[in-house]
């Protein structure tokens, strides 16, 4: 209500109720961060902030994350390669590499074909995050020496935690590999 009376607009309760309805799933903290911000912003700070504002104070634009994403992948092909296999401390990257084929496939992309690849990928990744799309994912993304360990009925070794490793270890624990879309032929009946 003092945003609102700041910015010479009158709140009606229905107007309230879209700003709780568009922020209620946000830490209070972070909503009275952002709301300082817009106000100190030289180049929007003048309008009364939309939910929208906000949210892209608080996370962002989705390119941003997308690129910050892609940023994180790149340098994990590069650094770890397709032998071990990565947990992210993103669950959208899990979701994004599965739909791309998985962490073996990505890694064997030509250089050439990098940039189609960093494309796609921050398209895909946006499109998750622009939906508030949370799909389901695996823990891990399956590297070589897992895939091959497990065929052998072997235990395969801890993956390679990329990014923040308590994030990281959140997105193990939250992951599934009953949630990935399985496809199934059935014979049909005679």
């Amino acid at each position: 209500m003092a945003l609102a009376e700041y910015y010479g607009k009158p709140l009606s309760d229905g107007v309230v109720a879209l700003y709780w309805q568009g922020l209620q799933d946000l830490d209070i903290a972070a909503v009275e961060s952002a709301i300082g911000r817009h106000m100190c912003n030289p180049d929007t700070g003048q309008f009364m902030p939309k939910v929208a504002d906000l949210r892209r104070m608080i996370g962002g634009r989705t390119t941003d994350a997308a690129a910050v994403a892609w940023s994180k992948v790149d340098r994990a092909v590069r650094c770890v390669g397709p032998y071990r296999s990565v947990a992210f401390d993103d669950p959208l990257i899990h979701a994004v590499v599965t739909d791309m084929g998985g962490w073996v496939l990505l890694t064997g992309k030509s250089e050439e074909d990098w940039p189609f690849v960093a494309r796609e990928f921050e398209n895909r990744y946006r499109g998750y995050a622009m939906r508030s799309e949370r799909p389901a994912y695996p823990p891990v993304l399956i590297g070589i020496q897992q895939a091959d360990a497990e065929r052998r009925g072997f235990k395969p070794e801890a993956p390679t935690l990329i990014g923040d490793a308590g994030a990281a270890r959140l997105v193990l624990a939250g992951g599934s590999a009953a949630g990935v879309l399985r496809i199934t032929h059935e014979a049909t009946a005679a």
